[in-house]
């Protein structure tokens, strides 16, 4: 169980704070079930999550050694390869959706590869690309800026940085 305080990552909401761990006041609330009052990190929403709820991924955030090691490890990552539009699409909702680094990283390589072919071929990237492509590059990053304490345009840059000087 997460505490007050605590950064984590839920499902595709991303990057969130604990702000309470209770249940529910109101109405329509049962009492009988705790709930994690979450405030998203970057769009300050508020989300409440069961405690108990295994339909929702919530893990804890990485540590920056964590982070630092994802980092390092990008070069090896493999993109997802060709596939068929449908199938490729799916395997981006359900990278989304695990909220693993690794699995973002995975998205953008693929994506940068799409695009660099595509454009190669005198054709604009797909609008489901760019959605999916920014979608894992504001999970990845607003994930590493919150590990390594920076702001997520920092949090690029230091990214970028690494990569091409393992290259």
């Amino acid at each position: 169980m997460f505490q007050v305080g605590d950064y984590v990552i839920h499902g595709s909401n991303g990057a969130c704070r604990v702000e309470k761990i209770g249940p529910l006041s109101g109405m329509s609330a049962s009492g009988d079930r705790d709930y994690y009052t979450l405030t998203t990190c970057y769009t300050r929403s508020t989300i409440y999550s069961p405690v108990d709820n295994p339909k929702v991924m919530i893990r804890p955030i990485l540590t920056r050694s964590e982070a630092e090691k994802l980092i390092s490890g990008i070069n090896k990552i493999k993109s997802l390869g060709e596939m068929e539009d449908k199938r490729r699409e799916q395997e981006y909702r359900d990278a989304i959706r695990s909220g693993k680094c690794e699995d973002l990283v995975r998205i953008i390589k693929t994506i940068d590869e799409r695009r660099a072919k595509r454009l190669a071929q005198g054709k604009k990237t797909t609008s489901s690309d760019e959605k999916y492509f920014k979608m894992a590059e504001d999970g990845l990053l607003g994930e590493l800026a919150i590990s390594l304490d920076m702001s997520k345009q920092e949090a690029k840059e230091y990214v970028m940085k690494q990569v091409h000087d393992e290259a």
